[in-house]
């Protein structure tokens, strides 16, 4: 019983391990060019290994109805993700949302107005 116990015990710490390594992106930097009507975003994330512990991701949200999601199986670098859109239907007023999935844990969503 005890072997059982310890067993278990060393599975929840082997798996907890994972997850104390993961994190949310740090931030999420928008930007929207309306002559070009391209959405740019860098997805800061800092990682020591991007081709596991990476941004896998990336929903944008515009008014807040999901317009695209792109997934990755590996991160640009190690300090970061960047994503580059044109949205047509984007105009003055509306608002551009963008959220990004660590690929271990967390997510962040930034948000900007359309000028």
């Amino acid at each position: 019983m005890r072997k059982l116990v310890m067993g278990i015990a060393l599975c929840i710490f082997a798996c907890s391990i994972g997850v104390a390594y993961g994190h949310p992106p740090q931030d999420i930097i928008i930007t929207f060019d309306p002559m070009t009507k391209v959405l740019s975003a860098v997805i800061v994330h800092k990682t020591s290994n991007p081709s596991s512990h990476c941004i896998k991701k990336v929903d944008i949200k515009l008014n807040g109805k999901e317009i695209l999601s792109e997934t990755f199986t590996k991160q640009d670098n190690n300090l970061s993700q960047t994503v580059r859109h044109p949205l047509p239907d984007a105009k003055a007023g509306d608002t551009l949302s963008v959220e990004a999935y660590c690929s271990i844990s967390g997510k962040l969503e930034k948000k900007i107005n359309v000028r």
